[in-house]
């Protein structure tokens, strides 16, 4: 029946579901996201070596994944405001520039979770 909320296995098996295209669009669509996936790659493993312990290498891998979640989200509220209407508005234009920031302010965080562990 439709409207019926899926429940159990079936939920998680959705969700996952929406998930994957969810990470597949965004790779399709977005340069930055692509670009980000690929410092993640190349940060990663970097991590799990230069961590001294559990705790550092946790700090390192989270600050690089922290990224790529706001870049998702920063895209996702492109797509909306994008959706929404052509013509500029200065919400619209507002929304989209404090998506930015927020994927700015967590580069700079990843810079900064890794100066402190690496030199500090």
């Amino acid at each position: 029946m439709y409207g019926e909320k899926k429940t159990g296995l079936r939920r998680i098996v959705n969700a996952a579901g929406y998930s994957w295209s969810g990470l597949k669009a965004a790779w399709r669509t977005e340069a930055a996201f692509r670009q980000e996936v690929l410092l993640v790659v190349i940060l990663l493993p970097l991590a799990l070596v230069l961590g001294g312990n559990g705790v550092e290498r946790a700090l390192l891998v989270s600050a690089c994944l922290v990224v790529v979640v706001v870049e998702l989200l920063n895209s996702a509220i492109e797509a909306v405001v994008d959706r929404v209407g052509t013509e500029h508005h200065p919400l619209a234009g507002a929304a989209k520039d404090m998506g930015s920031a927020a994927v700015l302010v967590s580069l700079v965080m990843v810079m900064l979770v890794w100066g402190l562990v690496l030199c500090g």
